[in-house]
């Protein structure tokens, strides 16, 4: 198992600087991620950087608290892709879900997917923010995730009040079977960390420890 090839290597802070990101993207190509996990006003920024490299460029959408409109998650998402962006990490309405509107999160996945790979061939991961629902509405969630056309689940933002854990991967990989994406990000730190999500189910790790957990596998 190569573990640099199921990293993201993640910057999201909001005080990131250009600099900040160049040596994210240098740090990639020499530890060999998976992506780069930047938020989209950097997205042409690190294309550019990587354009040499199989290192692909994620993207966050409506984040970090789901709570844009419809349409602002597909102008968002589609601004992103024309700027260069191959992985899509989109929130979904946490509110909406918590309120047992499922109609409505089937409807802004399927509209952020339909016009995403509308344009190219990109990877949608649908980020549930774990820390805030049940079990029931994990699962829910999950259901409607596949249902709707994306590619990966994933358990957090990294901003909220919890990140990922054992059960919740467990929860998602039983739920959405053995073929589709589960993505385990936020307070995953270490290889030990690492080890034990793949171990519950995790295929693609974020995290801002890239470096660290490479070097300790």
């Amino acid at each position: 198992m190569e573990i640099a090839k199921m990293i993201d290597y993640t910057l999201l802070k909001s005080n990131a600087t250009d600099n900040d990101i160049k040596k994210l993207c240098t740090e990639a190509k020499e530890y060999n991620f998976a992506s780069v996990c930047i938020n989209p006003v950097y997205v042409n920024f690190a294309k550019n950087l990587l354009e040499r490299s199989d290192i692909k460029v994620c993207t966050v959408i409506g984040f970090p608290l789901g709570a844009n409109t419809i349409k602002t998650k597909t102008y968002e998402a589609k601004d992103a892709i024309k700027n260069g962006a191959d992985e899509i990490d989109m929130v979904l309405n946490i509110g909406r879900l918590k309120s047992g509107d499922f109609d409505y999160i089937e409807k802004e996945i399927k509209a952020v997917v339909k016009e995403s790979k509308a344009l190219k061939n990109v990877i949608i991961k649908v980020i549930l923010e774990n820390c805030y629902l049940t079990d029931e509405e994990k699962i829910r969630a999950c259901e409607i995730v596949v249902h709707s056309g994306a590619d990966f689940v994933k358990t957090s933002t990294g901003f909220g009040i919890g990140g990922a854990t054992i059960d919740d991967v467990r929860l998602m990989r039983k739920t959405v079977g053995d073929n589709f994406g589960v993505k385990a990000s936020g307070g995953v730190r270490t290889s030990e960390d690492a080890r034990l999500m793949i171990k519950a189910g995790a295929n693609r790790i974020g995290t801002s420890s890239g470096i660290q957990i490479v070097k300790g596998w």
